[in-house]
C-alpha cells in the first residue's frame, strides 16, 4: 500500500468512525446512562468488532457483497429494522433490556455482533475494502485496513462514550435523561431514513 493510499484510508476511517451514526449514538447514550466503566465493553466491541468485520469482508466476502444485490438489500432492511427497534428501546427505557429486567449496556459480544447488522458499518466496510484491499495481496492489505480501523475506532468510540458521560452533568434528572435518550433515539432513526434516501 502506497503512502498516498494509506493517507486516503486513514481519512476515510476517520470519517467513518467519527461521524454520527448508530454506533456513536448508542455508545454516547451508554456513557450518559451507565457511565464509562460499564460502557467499556461496548467501546471495545465497536472498535474491535468493526475492524474484524472489515478484515473478514476484505479478505473473504467483499466480492460476494459487491455482486449480490439481494444480499445487500436484505441486509439493509434487516439492519433498518434492528436500528428502529434499538431507537425505540432507548427512547422508552434508556437502554436495552429483556422483558421484566432493568436496562443495561451492551456487552462486548453484543456490540461486536451489532456491526454485522449495522447498515452504516456495512456501507463503509464494502466501500473501504473495495478501494483498499489489493486482490494480489488480500491478507496483508486486509490486515492493514483492519488495523487502521482498530486504532481509529477505539479512539472514536471512547470519545463518544466520554462525551455521553460528560453530558451526565446536564442530564442529572430523570426528565433530562429521558430527553437526551429521545434525541439519541432520533439520531439512530434518522440514520435509517438516510439509508433509504440513496
Amino acid at each position: 500500500m502506497t503512502p498516498e493510499n494509506f493517507g486516503a484510508l486513514l481519512a476515510l476511517a476517520i470519517v467513518a468512525a467519527w461521524t454520527p451514526g448508530p454506533n456513536n449514538a448508542l455508545v454516547a447514550n451508554s456513557g450518559a446512562t451507565f457511565g464509562m466503566r460499564r460502557t467499556w465493553p461496548h467501546v471495545l466491541g465497536i472498535g474491535l468488532g468493526f475492524a474484524f468485520m472489515v478484515f473478514l469482508v476484505g479478505f473473504f466476502l467483499g466480492g460476494l457483497f459487491q455482486t449480490s444485490a439481494l444480499l445487500r438489500e436484505s441486509l439493509r432492511w434487516l439492519g433498518a429494522a434492528i436500528l428502529l427497534w434499538l431507537a425505540w428501546k432507548i427512547a422508552t427505557s434508556g437502554g436495552i433490556s429483556s422483558p421484566g429486567k432493568e436496562p443495561r449496556p451492551f456487552t462486548f459480544v453484543e456490540a461486536a455482533a451489532f456491526q454485522w447488522v449495522n447498515p452504516k458499518a456495512w456501507a463503509f466496510a464494502v466501500a473501504t475494502t473495495s478501494q483498499f484491499v489489493d486482490p494480489t495481496a488480500p491478507l496483508v492489505t486486509a490486515l492493514i485496513v483492519g488495523a487502521v480501523f482498530v486504532v481509529v475506532g477505539l479512539g472514536s468510540a471512547t470519545s463518544w462514550a466520554a462525551l455521553g458521560k460528560g453530558i451526565t452533568r446536564w442530564v442529572n434528572t430523570e426528565h433530562r435523561l429521558r430527553r437526551f435518550n429521545i434525541v439519541m433515539a432520533a439520531v439512530i432513526a434518522g440514520c435509517v431514513v438516510l439509508l433509504f434516501l440513496d
